[in-house]
């Protein structure tokens, strides 16, 4: 069964220490009146030694509170409650103290290999930002919560790298390397579902190192200079179809010129040339008719 946090039950330590101390001062004032009841100083001895342990006891209850800490408070192995009170504060004598961190921690994954949708090995790290949000889940719901965030935050990397291509061409698709901001969100949700039993929250993640592995990149890097010159001549060409046909439109729609299916198809062919040809074109004056 999951643990919840509830607050324990602590009081100022101030009071604490001026009756601890007032108890050990009486424990000595009263030892120091032996010598003059020589008589029976059993009772004195056993006053005495009381006023002691008691001051010692109710000393031993105080404890302090940093900013952004906690104590885990446990009474004989049962759980007693949190104080997140800062400053110095008392509880019962008895419980065992465990302090937590509040704070924000942040570690950088170990560089893992693994294969990306598309089958092609990569490598990936990532940057993760946690804090405990559940004392009592991160004290007794797992053994270490800062090895079970590394190890979780891990698998969570694994998982989202084998469900997305290390890159693409196609906007509207998410990968690796082209959608960093989706991927981030998608990292911290996956992250979080994963370590939420353990009273930890992820506030960011991100990819800190990706790319292919070392036995292929270079392979890779060709293919994506050549799916990049793909998609760049796919974007040219659409282009220049857009702008003939935009330019045939306007030669009819206003009369300048008529075109015979001949004429329209040698100008289709030489826009085409001026438009998709990587080197500038050179001009040739025709003085006669293409007839």
């Amino acid at each position: 069964m999951a643990m919840k946090e509830r607050e324990a039950i602590s009081s100022s330590g101030w009071l604490a220490i001026v009756l601890g101390l007032a108890a050990l001062g009486a424990a000595v004032y009263v030892l120091v009146q032996i010598k003059q009841h020589q008589a029976d100083p059993l009772p004195q001895l056993i006053g005495g030694a009381a006023l002691a342990i008691g001051g010692m006891i109710v000393l031993r209850g105080n404890f302090v509170v940093g900013p952004n800490e906690a104590r885990v408070l446990t009474f004989f192995g049962k759980y007693a409650g949190t104080v997140k009170t800062p400053g110095l504060r008392w509880a019962n004598p008895f419980t065992t103290k465990r302090e937590m961190s509040l704070r924000a921690h942040n570690f950088e994954s170990a560089k893992i290999k693994v294969n990306d949708i598309d089958g092609n090995p990569i490598e990936i790290g990532a940057v993760i930002v946690w804090r405990i949000i559940d004392t009592a889940q991160a004290a007794f719901d797992v053994e270490n919560v800062t090895s079970f965030v590394q190890v979780q935050s891990e698998a969570a990397v694994r998982n989202l790298a084998m469900h997305h291509p290390y890159d693409s061409h196609d906007d509207s698709a998410m990968s690796l390397r082209g959608q960093s901001e989706a991927v981030a969100a998608q990292l911290v949700r996956e992250v979080n579902a994963r370590i939420r039993p353990a009273g930890v929250e992820v506030s960011d993640a991100r990819i800190a190192h990706l790319a292919y592995a070392p036995e292929i990149a270079q392979a890779m890097l060709q293919r994506q200079q050549a799916g990049a010159i793909i998609a760049a001549r796919t974007r040219i060409v659409e282009g220049a179809v857009s702008m003939v046909e935009m330019a045939l439109d306007q030669l009819a729609r206003r009369g300048i010129i008529e075109l015979d299916p001949e004429r329209k198809a040698n100008m289709v062919s030489n826009l085409l040339v001026v438009l998709c040809g990587e080197r500038n074109v050179q001009p040739v004056i025709n003085a006669g008719t293409l007839y």
